[in-house]
């Protein structure tokens, strides 16, 4: 049964900052033509902010476990859960992250979840994972099993 599921869409900011493609492709258009650089430039957008849209990763915590992206943690092998916002959240991303940590971080999307890992064949100590709703989804994963 599914208990959360978000997907770590791309913030406003970063579409109008995708749309920046537009002058740059009419200015290198704009001997040819004005229009064809124009039609170039907003196809480039939509398809960059379609891509970003498309390639956006999903949370989702179910009964068996979490799955951040492509990748799929078990149940059994989730030790704890916190999370972090503001000055921890950017010290968790950066003086504070392990080499070996698996991310899913967004520069988009400030709170960070840490998910502490119980499985020793695992290379990762841990996994850190950006989210919207910090508090929502460590209840989720807790209400999947999860120790604190």
């Amino acid at each position: 049964m599914l208990k959360y599921r978000e997907k770590l869409s791309p913030a406003w900011w970063l579409i109008l900052a995708v749309g920046l493609v537009i002058p740059a492709t009419t200015l290198v258009f704009l001997p040819l033509s004005l229009a064809v650089g124009v039609v170039i430039g907003v196809s480039l957008w939509a398809g960059s902010v379609g891509l970003l849209w498309w390639r956006a990763p999903t949370l989702i915590v179910d009964d068996t476990g979490f799955q951040a992206g492509t990748a799929r943690l078990e149940r059994e092998f989730i030790r704890s859960v916190s999370f972090f916002d503001g000055n921890a959240a950017r010290e968790q991303r950066g003086v504070f992250l392990d080499a070996r940590a698996w991310l899913v971080i967004r520069a988009w999307v400030d709170p960070v979840v840490r998910i502490e890992l119980g499985d020793p064949e695992d290379p990762a100590p841990y996994w850190l994972v950006s989210s919207r709703k910090p508090q929502e989804l460590v209840a989720a994963l807790q209400a999947a099993g999860a120790t604190t």
